[in-house]
């Protein structure tokens, strides 16, 4: 397995490995790195899809990436992905999967059209004082000490992070800027994890720094995660005869370490490589798992449960049986509640799941990983969801007035998340294209809340998230979205459903740790398995991303199946001298560099050593991103898609009317006039409280009983 760069490698078939009829792989979950393994090995290894086997203990496939209509319950998300153009893995996936909406059309086509036509960027970022736009203005708001926190932290190598939280680097100057707000509600970051994943994201995004405050740099699908991204790939499985094992559990992974034999040494170079990409591998720019040895290990045994008639039998292995492990995982110990029951908290771990088949993995050889870095304490990598779905138009208004977009349409509402910055329980909602269910009633909506913090008591109802109801954490949301307060019980109650999800998880990858806590995907001597998904070891890439799993899918069956053809590097932006122009001018608001320091002394020595580069092509880079001030060069912070030519304000009012006929086609019953003065500025401030303020509410709004219906 080799990196490699440019189209002359991604657009390559490779020869079919010698011998590959006469393989089998049995492949451990079915979240995204496992069915791109699966993908993998059908297209590129050519592995007859009868001999792959893939086993899930659960009744659908996805893993995180789900998205479902639970009879008796409602419509449940328990997460959403954004997607990034430079995601190679995926595209190149998706580009061979037939999509869900036309099968003579590819996932990537349709993906591709569908965010040209409807490109993504947010109207309001966030919010305070009840629905109040929080003017955050497409700004950082970073201090120049705080962009020398962040430039510390990017200059570190990554053993100088080894088990470093975020407050090691960062103090008040960047925790209480813009910049936080937008990182920690986007990524889902929490001031105590890893300064080393934090590290990793700002050189893996640094191409989208601009587009961070508007998320003008995101695309998303049309449908919900598992509409969208799963099914596809499954049906596309299937239809190569992939067999897939539902409601089995994989107990246990049995190996054999040899205490003199070595096992296969395999390269990380190649003659078709980039000179860079070569010197990179030769000279140990990713370094392998310290706790590597070549000694030689294989995969002897796998002990299955079928959890419909409990029976336990073990499938013998051989070195022509490869086993790809997805070790640990983001939603196992998930709890959900409903409308009048709270999800609550059990982070206990069952057997069978992802942590504990890999706790007993692990005992086996210290390559393997520790995934108690992980999972010790998992109040500090907790935190909740909730899917509130409406159920006629009586919370729609309150919706325009903050995204200044109908939610109906199929395209973008939102535009990401909208943080609450003054919500005791940090949180955020989202409304992604409508209907995010394909055979959802065209006048509902689904709204996907979150929250960090869920340990806190609310503002409106003084309880934990966790201990609440589904109908109390909508009351919270809508307080939080200005509805007046006489009305938020009434609506939470009968015009909305909502289904709340505790995950003990879902943080783990984020917890601070060092290298090798983490397998890599295939360990040094490995005969016959590989780990993948979010908690093996990818060089610089990125956990919480759909590339990240994918990239470990591919890397595995490319190593195991000697597929001669390269993966495509991780992105390399963090090596672009233009993008860390653009990134160093956009976090500090556009300001020319200048301008930094703290005097005027220090501007003119900035000024002076920025000037030496006249005469060259530097200085006119410097000008071209706004590093020295040139009114033929200016700096907007204005939502990316204004310079997009393909897309002007005339096709944004076709969108919005098109989008308003699909609202008035939903409730063909109510005047739109009638729906438009639904709410007012002036009610909508009713029982406002000053931004910040820990005021709380009268005490017949707090700790609402439940209602049983």
């Amino acid at each position: 397995m080799y990196y490699s760069a440019g189209n002359f490698e991604a657009f390559a078939h490779p020869r079919k490995p010698e011998g590959i009829e006469n393989k089998s792989a049995y492949i451990i979950g079915t979240g995204l790195a496992a069915l791109t393994s699966a993908f993998y090995l059908v297209r590129d290894a050519q592995m007859p899809g009868g001999n792959i086997h893939v086993f899930e203990k659960d009744v659908l496939p996805g893993g995180a990436l789900d998205g479902a209509f639970i009879k008796g319950e409602g419509y449940v998300m328990r997460g959403g992905r954004e997607m990034d153009n430079h995601f190679e893995v995926m595209w190149d996936v998706y580009r061979d999967v037939p999509s869900i909406e036309d099968e003579n059309v590819s996932m990537l086509d349709y993906y591709y059209w569908l965010n040209k036509e409807d490109p993504n960027y947010s109207k309001c970022r966030a919010t305070k004082g009840r629905g109040q736009d929080a003017h955050t203005d497409r700004k950082f708001n970073l201090s120049d000490k705080a962009v020398m926190e962040i430039l510390k932290l990017y200059l570190a190598p990554e053993e100088e992070l080894a088990n470093k939280k975020i407050t090691d680097y960062f103090d008040d100057e960047v925790l209480d800027s813009n910049f936080w707000l937008y990182w920690r509600t986007m990524f889902a970051f929490e001031n105590w994890q890893s300064a080393l994943e934090m590290r990793r994201y700002i050189h893996r995004f640094i191409h989208h720094i601009g587009g961070l405050p508007d998320f003008s740099a995101l695309r998303f699908t049309r449908y919900n995660q598992y509409e969208s991204m799963i099914l596809p790939l499954v049906n596309y499985l299937k239809a190569h005869g992939v067999q897939f094992h539902m409601q089995t559990s994989v107990d246990d992974v049995t190996f054999e370490v040899s205490d003199s034999e070595m096992g296969p040494k395999r390269e990380y170079t190649h003659v078709a490589m980039d000179e860079i990409l070569r010197a990179q591998a030769e000279n140990g720019a990713f370094p392998r798992n310290p706790y590597s040895t070549p000694n030689r290990k294989t995969a002897k045994t796998l002990v299955i449960t079928d959890l419909r008639t409990n029976e336990t039998k073990t499938i013998k292995l051989t070195d022509d049986d490869f086993v790809f492990i997805t070790n640990g995982g983001l939603v196992e110990s998930t709890t959900e509640g409903n409308q009048n029951t709270p999800a609550g908290f059990n982070p206990a771990l069952k057997k069978g799941s992802g942590w504990d088949t890999w706790n007993r993995i692990a005992a086996v050889d210290p390559s393997f990983g520790h995934p108690q870095k992980f999972i010790y304490d998992p109040n500090l990598t907790k935190w909740m969801s909730a899917t509130a779905t409406t159920l006629d138009d009586e919370i729609i208004p309150y919706i325009e007035r903050i995204t200044g977009r109908s939610p109906f349409g199929g395209h973008t509402v939102t535009g990401g998340i909208v943080s609450v910055e003054d919500s005791n329980w940090l949180m955020s909602w989202t409304i992604n294209r409508q209907q995010q269910f394909r055979d959802q009633p065209a006048d509902q909506i689904s709204v996907w809340i979150d929250a960090l913090l869920p340990d806190n008591p609310g503002n409106y109802i003084r309880k934990k998230m966790q201990d609440c109801t589904g109908e109390e954490i909508c009351e919270e949301w809508l307080y939080h979205m200005g509805v007046p307060t006489d009305r938020i019980h009434e609506l939470a109650s009968n015009h909305c459903n909502t289904i709340p999800v505790m995950m003990p998880y879902v943080d783990a990858f984020f917890m601070p740790r060092e290298l090798g806590d983490r397998p890599d995907v295939v360990p040094d001597g490995a005969v016959n398995f590989a780990f993948i998904g979010q908690f093996a070891e990818e060089p610089r890439d990125t956990i919480f991303t759909t590339e990240y799993s994918m990239r470990t899918g591919m890397e595995a069956v490319y190593t195991l199946c000697d597929v001669d053809r390269g993966v495509p590097e991780v992105w390399n932006s963090e090596y672009d001298v233009r993008d860390m122009l653009n990134a160093a001018v956009k976090l500090r608001d556009g300001e020319p560099l200048t301008t930094f320091g703290r005097n005027g002394l220090e501007h003119k020595a900035i000024e002076i050593a920025l000037n030496r580069t006249k005469g060259t092509y530097i200085y006119e880079m410097l000008k071209t991103f706004g590093a020295i001030a040139d009114p033929d060069h200016p700096v907007d912070m204005k939502p990316g898609m204004r310079f997009d030519a393909s897309f002007s304000e005339a096709d944004e009012a076709r969108l919005m009317q098109h989008a308003k006929d699909a609202e008035a086609a939903a409730f063909p019953n109510k005047q739109a006039d009638a729906a438009a003065a639904a709410i007012t500025p002036a009610e909508a401030s009713v029982d406002a409280q000053p931004a910040g303020s820990d005021k709380p509410e009268p005490e017949e709004h707090l700790d609402k009983p439940e209602v049983t219906k």
